[in-house]
């Protein structure tokens, strides 16, 4: 004989209740849940420095500038004004980073005021050398080329070597072999003839023959290489520099400005770097990369990312230089541990802002758009 349950009725009844109950508190949990996680995503989003729209920041090199000889300083921040016209139009107008880091770094290797292009120094052997890299933030792709002796602009080859072949880096003659593949005209060294350089290496070999300190290091003098650092309207970073070394240098040395990771890089997920000063230190380093790092994973400020890096570890290692550095909200930091490093940065306003030709000069603002 079925004994009935006594409990049945109450289960019965209390069942479609207690589905609700749980319905209502599954409701209520997710509700809570996605207010939490929008409230957190408002702190996050308002604690973040707001996107300037585009930045571009161009240098020209560290060192001391009070040595560089008279008329040199205004000539090179006119020359710099004019190169980061052209990539502040090229950003307004809605382009890309990448072009108008190219744009900005070909104008001023071709005025032949700076240490990069028509300006490049002399190596030992009398014949100027270059080195050049770009990097896209965007997709990490990045190209550069070194020890060439033919090509008017090395920043144009390296990012014909990103874009163009399966490689990064092309030197010396096999690099000015596929110049020529790609249609690039190569040029005599006498187009890179500057006589001002020419006597500078004269006295810096005679100096070197009679065992004389003077230049032999090249490291308190003043510096010509040129770099740029761009975050574009579509909010992608990329940075390229050019030089040609330092003077009286072994042929075939290579510095840090071709070398990704320590003299030129570029990442959307941290920031973008162009350096300048004593390679080898840059390069021991990986300075331009250890920026980025540090704001990619320490979650640092991009300021003190660059400080760390330029202002200590390299000050304690005689390591002289600095860098311009852009983050992808559109921070900007220079920091140099030289006595000059000349700069210039614009954004969407058209104000350039130069500085840095010493370390107690007031900028000098200039309009982009005239």
């Amino acid at each position: 004989m079925r004994t009935r349950n006594p409990n049945r009725n109450l289960v019965d009844h209390n069942a479609p209740e207690a589905a609700m109950k749980l319905v209502r508190f599954a409701a209520l949990y997710f509700l809570a849940a996605l207010a939490a996680l929008l409230f957190a995503e408002g702190v996050r989003t308002s604690a973040a420095p707001p996107a300037s729209g585009f930045v571009l920041v161009a240098h020209c090199g560290a060192g001391d500038y009070s040595k560089a000889p008279p008329g040199v300083i205004e000539p090179r921040r006119d020359a710099m004004v004019v190169a980061i016209k052209q990539g502040y139009a090229i950003l307004a107008a809605g382009g890309t980073s990448l072009d108008a880091v190219e744009a900005t770094i070909r104008s001023m290797e071709d005025s032949g005021l700076f240490d990069a292009g028509r300006g490049a120094y002399y190596t030992r052997a009398g014949v100027p050398e270059m080195d050049a890299a770009i990097m896209d933030g965007r997709t990490l792709a990045a190209g550069s080329v070194a020890s060439l002796q033919h090509i008017a602009n090395p920043i144009h080859l390296a990012r014909l070597v990103m874009e163009k072949t399966p490689h990064v880096m092309l030197v010396g003659p096999g690099a000015e072999e596929f110049a020529k593949s790609q249609g690039i005209e190569l040029v005599s060294p006498f187009y890179f003839y500057n006589e001002h350089l020419w006597e500078r290496y004269k006295n810096a070999k005679s100096a070197e023959e009679k065992k004389s300190a003077a230049l032999t290091g090249d490291s308190s003098d003043e510096h010509g290489t040129v770099g740029v650092v761009a975050l574009d309207q579509q909010g992608n970073l990329a940075a390229g520099t050019s030089t040609g070394g330092t003077v009286l240098k072994m042929p075939g040395r290579v510095g840090d400005s071709p070398i990704i990771g320590a003299g030129t890089y570029a990442n959307n997920e941290s920031c973008g770097v162009s350096a300048t000063g004593t390679g080898e230190f840059f390069m021991r380093n990986i300075v331009a990369a250890d920026i980025c790092e540090r704001v990619r994973y320490l979650h640092v400020s991009l300021e003190q990312a660059a400080n760390d890096v330029v202002m200590k570890e390299l000050v304690d290692q005689h390591g002289e230089g600095g860098v311009i550095a852009v983050d992808h909200q559109g921070n900007v930091t220079t920091p140099f541990n030289t006595t000059g490093m000349m700069t210039g940065t614009v954004r969407g306003d058209g104000k350039i802002s130069m500085k840095g030709w010493s370390k107690t000069a007031d900028p000098i603002i200039v309009s982009a758009s005239q």
